[in-house]
Parts: structure tokens; C-alpha cells; sequence
């Protein structure tokens, strides 16, 4: 009977996934000060996110209440699309605030720059952007607030001095609550943050990625998990696929390798279900396995790369932040298998009824997740 409740609870949390992975994307915001006292600030974020009110609520477009009206939005045309913001607009800025000291400054909405729809399984990013001016004196500090009914974001500043020609950007602050950001000091050159502070922020980012974010990662690393409960096959597929990845999301983040997304993506689909299928006929891990591992380990890196590259990259500490988000994505991973074997294989000793009860059902589940995942993905009509 304990068995039987323990798998059956194991496929209802598959069957509860998602059929459709749309991950919701924090808004990244560039906040503009020059010295002739002009404000500008561009926020690059969904449009279609913005007007159905999906946020950083949702692990998952889905899950929303209005998911079909955000999936009827992301199809219409940019002009279309630009007309439906209109009346948006003044929600807008009633809700952002930018502060220099502790003075607001008024805000108008200048341009909104949204993209054709193209593949629409990937969020249309647009460009909003907001002026205002402030005057010529010196000001301390500015302070910028985004609601988080807006959605979660990443914010950065830059002073402009433009009788010389010089500008400086500030790091960047990731804000996942309701709250203003930190100040931001005017009166001297953005201090930089320190390498804890970085490899803290851009290692939560690359968990984040794989849990609770990474539905497809984790499917994955979940189909390398079931194929054998022993350390070496393990091992030998999480290493492949390690290092996979890295190489693509370094060559990515350094624009020397890119892929359209509607390729990526599909693909990432496909590499679930073929895992998963592979556990259904053979139980042992063979030198072919570990090279499509590394083949699918590739397009995973540039997925991660998608994400990592919206969020941002700090110019002095390029490296560490890339090297924080893969350690973050590598704890990612490995929580992924300690859940997995405590809920999965911990409690069953014998191999053969392992196999019959654990590895093949749920192997069927998540390849036909897969499968879905990659047929929906494929967005035959977009191709055109």
C-alpha cells in the first residue's frame, strides 16, 4: 500500500507539469543621468506580460488565471499589440518612480518599441521607454521602483557627463519584492561590488534557472537520473552534459555561437522525451548515450544562455558571473537528483522491481511530455 501511494504520487507531480513551458522573464531596466539634469530610462519587458498581469507570481505563463488572453496577445502584430498598450500607458507610470534624493521626478512615456511576433514560444521582449527632467544641480543619490505587480527586475544606472563625452554604469540590482531599489550615489563613481556579491547574486540566478524555473532542465536531469541508480553511468551523463553546456553558454554569452530560439528550443524539448525513451530499452549506459548527452548538453547551454543574457552581465567581473550562474546551475542539478532519489529510489531495494515500477512509468511520462513540449514548440506556422 506505501508503495503504491508513493507512486502515485510521483505521477500525479508529472502529470501536474505544465504542457506548455514559458518561463516569466524579470524586466531589465537602464536608468540614464546627465548632466544637463535629462532622465532617461529604457525597461525591456513583456508587453503581453504587462497588460494579463502575469508576474513573477507564476513559475510559468500557464499557471496564470489569464494565460489565453497572454497567448492570444504574444500572436498579434506589433502595431496591433502597440494599440491594446495604449491604455496602459498611465498605469505605467503611475507605478514606476524614479527618485533623485528624495524628490520624484515626473515621468513621460517617450516611445514603445515592440518586435513582430517571429516564434512566439519565446517572450517578445519590447523596449519602453520613459523621460523626464531634473534640473542641473548636483544631486546624491537616486532610487528607482518598479511594483512588484510589474514583475521582477533587474535595474541599472548610468551617469553621463556629456561636455566630455564620459559615462559609467553602475552594477546591477536584481529586486524580487515590492521595495525600491538601494541608492544608487550620484556624488561619486559607482562603487564596485565585491566578488562575493557577485558570484552571491549570479550563483542564486543560475539555480533559479534549473529550480524551481528549469522545467525542461529538470525533466532532463531527471530522465540522466532514472536510466541507473549506480554512480558511475550518473556520473559519466552528468559530467557530458556539464560540460556541454558550459561551452555553449560561454561561446553564447561571448557572441561567438547563436541559434534562433525556434530551433533551440524544440530541440531542448526533443532531448527530454529521447532520454526518457532511451530508459525504456536499456538499462546499462553506452558510449552512445554519453555523446547525445553532450549533443543535447550543447542546446541546454544555449538556453541558459537566453536567460543569463537578459538579465545582464557585469563588464569588470565578466567572468565570475559567468562562472557563478554555471555553479549555480551545477547545485541546481545536483538538488534535482537528491530530490529525485529520495523520492524515487531511496525506499526500493530491488533493482528489477525498481525498473518495473520507478524508471518505466515515469520514463513514459516525461517522454510524453516531451513530445508534446517539442510538437507544440514546433509553431509550424512560423516558419513562413
Amino acid at each position: 500500500m506505501q508503495i503504491k501511494i508513493y507512486l502515485l504520487a510521483c505521477i500525479t507531480l508529472l502529470l501536474s507539469l505544465p504542457l506548455r513551458a514559458d518561463v516569466v522573464r524579470p524586466a531589465l531596466i537602464e536608468i540614464s543621468l546627465y548632466t544637463s539634469g535629462a532622465i532617461e530610462i529604457e525597461i525591456r519587458a513583456s508587453v503581453e506580460a504587462l497588460l494579463t498581469g502575469i508576474n513573477g507570481r507564476y513559475k510559468n505563463t500557464v499557471e496564470a488565471p489569464n494565460a489565453d488572453e497572454y497567448d492570444r496577445l504574444r500572436k498579434l502584430e506589433a502595431s496591433e499589440l502597440e494599440q491594446a498598450f495604449k491604455g496602459f500607458h498611465q498605469t505605467l507610470l503611475d507605478g514606476v518612480d524614479v527618485k533623485l534624493d528624495d524628490e520624484s521626478v515626473v515621468l513621460n512615456l517617450a516611445a514603445v518599441e515592440i518586435p513582430e511576433p517571429g516564434y512566439t514560444k519565446v517572450p517578445r521582449i519590447s523596449v519602453i521607454k520613459l523621460v523626464g527632467k531634473v534640473g542641473e544641480r548636483n544631486r546624491k543619490q537616486l532610487t528607482w521602483y518598479y511594483p512588484q505587480r510589474f514583475g521582477d527586475h533587474a535595474s541599472r544606472v548610468r551617469q553621463v557627463d556629456e561636455a566630455n563625452e564620459l559615462w559609467h554604469w553602475s552594477d546591477h540590482q536584481w529586486i524580487k519584492q515590492d521595495v525600491y531599489t538601494a541608492a544608487y550615489p550620484l556624488d561619486e563613481i559607482f562603487t564596485r561590488q565585491s566578488w562575493w556579491q557577485v558570484f552571491k547574486s549570479y550563483g542564486v540566478a543560475g539555480f533559479q534557472h534549473i529550480v524551481p524555473l528549469g522545467m525542461d532542465h529538470i525533466l532532463f536531469v531527471l530522465g540522466i537520473f532514472l536510466l541507473s541508480r549506480h554512480m558511475k553511468p550518473l556520473f559519466w551523463q552528468v559530467t557530458m552534459f556539464t560540460l556541454a553546456h558550459s561551452i555553449t553558454l560561454t561561446l553564447s554569452m561571448l557572441d561567438i555561437v547563436s541559434l534562433p530560439a525556434r530551433i533551440v528550443e524544440p530541440l531542448i524539448a526533443l532531448s527530454i522525451a529521447y532520454v526518457a525513451i532511451e530508459n525504456l530499452f536499456g538499462e546499462n549506459i553506452k558510449t552512445r548515450r554519453l555523446w547525445i548527452v553532450f549533443a543535447f548538453g550543447l542546446l541546454h547551454g544555449m538556453g541558459f544562455a537566453s536567460m543569463l543574457a537578459e538579465f545582464g552581465m557585469p563588464k569588470d567581473s565578466f567572468a565570475l558571473a559567468l562562472i557563478s550562474f554555471n555553479v549555480g546551475i551545477e547545485f541546481g542539478q545536483l538538488a534535482v537528483i537528491a530530490i529525485a532519489w529520495l523520492a524515487l529510489s531511496a525506499w526500493i531495494r530491488d533493482e528489477a522491481f525498481y525498473r518495473r515500477l520507478v524508471v518505466l512509468p515515469v520514463s513514459v511520462l516525461i517522454s510524453l511530455v516531451g513530445l508534446y513540449w517539442f510538437w507544440e514548440r514546433l509553431e509550424w506556422m512560423s516558419w513562413g
